[in-house]
C-alpha cells in the first residue's frame, strides 16, 4: 500500500480555469480567512445582532416552527481557485442571516455528518467507496487535453474535481438535508432550511455538475417514510436531472423544474417541455415529471406568473403532503453561469408562494456562483420563511461581516442596472409562456388526483432515540448557561400570543 497517497496534503488552488463568459467584476474571487473569532468579538457581535432583532421586530413566527440547519466545517472546503463553486457563500449567507437577527426566530442546528449507511440508501457502495478512498488530485484531469485519461464515476475532471476533504464535504451536505427532513417528519419543524444542500445533479453512481452526493434525494426518501406524496420544485437555472431520474418511476414524487433549456450548449441539456416521465402509461411515474424550459432574459414578472400558474395547477391536482424546494441562486441576474434577469424579489416570490400552500416544506440551497447574490437571495428567503420580510432593512446592517463584498452600496435589493449595467435581451415571448402553462395543464389531466399510498411497516429509525438524547444533553448544557437564561428572559425572538 502506498501510505503517502493517504497523507494529508495542503490544498493547492491551481485547478483548471472554467470557460465563463462574464464581465470581469462578476468573476471576482473570494479568498477570506475563516479564523475563529475571540470570545470578546463573539460577545460584541452577539449584542449587535440582538439589538438588530429588537430593532426589526424579529420574533418567532406565529403558528408554525422554522429550523435552520448548518455545518460550519462545510464552509471551509475549497473546490479550487478558479472553480465556480465557492462554499464560502454559505458563510456569507449565514453571516447576513445572523446580522439581521433572524437566528432568534428559528431553531438553529449544527447538523451531524451523514453516515456511510445513510448515503447508501441512494448511492451505490462502489461509488461511495471510490469517493471516500481516492486521494485528491493536485491538478484535476483535463477533460479536453487528455480525453483518453480515465475519469471513473465522472470524478476528477474540471467540473467535479477530487479536492481535499471531499467525502467529508459531501457527508456534511447530506447530513444537513437529512436532518432537516427528520425535523419535518417528527413535526418539530414546519419549514426546515438547509442552504448547504440542494446538489441536484448527482446520480446514484456518478458525480455531475459540481454535485457528488444527491442530498435532495436522500431527504425526500426520509420524507416518504411519513408523507404519502412529495412535490419537488427546482428553481435553479439548470435542470434538476438527478432528482427527476431518481424518482422517475413513482407516482409518490412529482418533480417540477424551471430552468434554462438550450440542449446543445447549456448543461445538462435535458428537461425539454415534452420530457414528462416514462413514456409507458403503465409506469406509475408517467406524467409525474414537469419541465419548464426557459430562454435567456426572463424577468421577475414573467417568472412569478409562470411559477404561480404551474405550481397552482400541480398543487390542486397532485395535492402534496410535503414540499422539497430547491432554491438554486444561479437563476439570478449577474450569476457567473446563468443568463436570466431575475432579481432577489422575483426569486423569493417562489418561496413565498410555496409557503402560502401551508404544506410542510424543506428549503434547499443549490447553484449560485456569485456569492454576494447568493447570500442576498437566501437571507431574504429565510426572512420570508420566518415572516419578517417586510420588517428588515433594505440596507444591509453595518455590523455584517464582509459587508464590503456586497457592493452596490450594500443594498439587499440591487437593481438590474446596478448588477448588469443593461438587462439581458429577453427571449421569452408571452405566447411561448402561455404554451408552457397549457402543456402543463394537459399533462396533469393524466395524473390521478392525490394517488393513494399503501403503507407498510416502516423500518425503525434511530433518529427519535438520538433526538431524545440530544435534547437531554441540550437541556443540561442550557441549565448551566447563565447568559442563555438571561437572554431568554429578555424575550428576544419570542412572538406574542396567538
Amino acid at each position: 500500500m502506498d501510505i503517502e497517497a493517504y497523507r494529508y496534503k495542503p490544498p493547492k488552488p491551481n485547478y483548471l480555469p472554467h470557460n465563463v463568459d462574464m464581465d470581469p467584476p462578476l468573476v471576482e474571487e473570494y479568498n477570506q480567512p475563516l479564523d475563529r473569532p475571540s470570545d470578546m468579538e463573539n460577545a460584541t457581535f452577539f449584542n449587535k445582532i440582538k439589538r438588530a432583532a429588537q430593532t426589526y421586530g424579529i420574533t418567532r413566527p406565529k403558528g408554525y416552527n422554522v429550523s435552520f440547519h448548518t455545518n460550519p466545517e462545510m464552509e471551509k472546503h475549497h473546490f479550487g481557485q478558479t472553480h465556480p463553486m465557492k462554499p464560502w457563500r454559505l458563510t456569507l449567507t449565514k453571516s447576513l442571516v445572523m446580522s439581521y437577527g433572524m437566528s432568534f426566530a428559528m431553531d438553529n442546528y449544527i447538523a451531524r455528518t451523514a453516515t456511510y449507511e445513510e448515503l447508501e440508501s441512494f448511492h451505490s457502495s462502489d461509488y461511495l467507496d471510490y469517493l471516500a478512498t481516492t486521494p485528491a488530485d493536485d491538478t484535476p484531469r483535463d477533460d479536453y487535453d487528455n480525453p483518453d485519461r480515465p475519469v471513473k464515476f465522472n470524478l476528477g475532471g474540471s467540473d467535479c474535481p477530487l479536492f481535499q476533504g471531499l467525502y467529508d464535504y459531501c457527508s456534511m451536505s447530506a447530513g444537513g438535508s437529512m436532518d432537516a427532513a427528520r425535523k419535518i417528519c417528527s413535526k418539530q419543524s414546519d419549514i426546515a432550511i438547509a442552504w448547504g444542500g440542494g446538489l441536484h445533479h448527482a446520480k446514484r453512481s456518478e458525480a455531475s455538475g459540481f454535485c457528488y452526493i444527491n442530498d435532495i434525494v436522500l431527504a425526500i426518501l426520509q420524507l416518504l417514510r411519513c408523507f404519502p406524496r412529495v412535490l419537488y420544485i427546482d428553481i435553479d437555472v439548470h435542470h434538476g436531472d438527478g432528482v427527476e431520474e431518481a424518482f422517475f418511476s413513482t407516482d409518490r414524487v412529482m418533480t417540477v423544474s424551471f430552468h434554462k433549456y438550450q440542449p446543445d450548449v447549456f448543461f445538462p441539456g435535458t428537461g425539454g417541455l415534452d420530457d414528462n416521465g416514462p413514456k409507458s402509461e403503465h409506469n406509475p411515474g408517467a406524467h409525474h415529471a414537469i419541465n419548464i424550459p426557459l430562454n435567456d432574459g426572463i424577468t421577475d414578472e414573467q417568472y412569478e406568473h409562470l411559477f404561480r400558474s404551474v405550481i397552482g395547477q400541480v398543487n390542486e391536482r397532485f395535492r402534496p403532503s410535503a414540499i422539497a424546494l430547491q432554491c438554486g441562486a444561479d437563476s439570478l441576474a449577474g450569476d457567473r453561469l446563468g443568463r436570466f434577469n431575475l432579481q432577489v424579489q422575483g426569486h423569493a416570490a417562489c418561496v413565498a408562494f410555496c409557503k402560502k400552500l401551508g404544506v410542510p416544506m424543506i428549503i434547499f440551497g443549490g447553484g449560485g456562483y456569485t456569492p454576494r447574490n447568493v447570500a442576498r437571495a437566501w437571507a431574504f428567503e429565510t426572512a420570508i420563511a420566518i415572516d419578517c420580510q417586510d420588517r428588515i432593512d433594505p440596507v444591509i446592517p453595518a455590523h455584517t461581516p464582509w459587508r464590503d463584498h456586497f457592493q452596490h452600496e450594500a443594498a439587499l435589493f440591487p437593481t438590474l442596472e446596478q448588477i448588469l449595467g443593461e438587462p439581458r435581451n429577453n427571449k421569452n415571448t408571452a405566447k411561448r409562456l402561455q404554451e408552457i402553462v397549457a402543456h402543463v395543464g394537459e399533462q396533469l389531466r393524466f395524473v390521478n388526483i392525490a394517488p393513494s399510498v399503501q403503507y407498510s411497516v416502516i423500518p425503525p429509525d434511530l433518529a427519535g432515540i438520538r433526538d431524545e438524547v440530544e435534547e437531554r444533553l441540550k437541556e443540561e448544557s442550557e441549565a448551566k448557561d447563565e447568559n442563555l437564561r438571561r437572554v431568554r428572559e429578555e424575550g428576544v425572538g419570542v412572538a406574542m400570543e396567538f
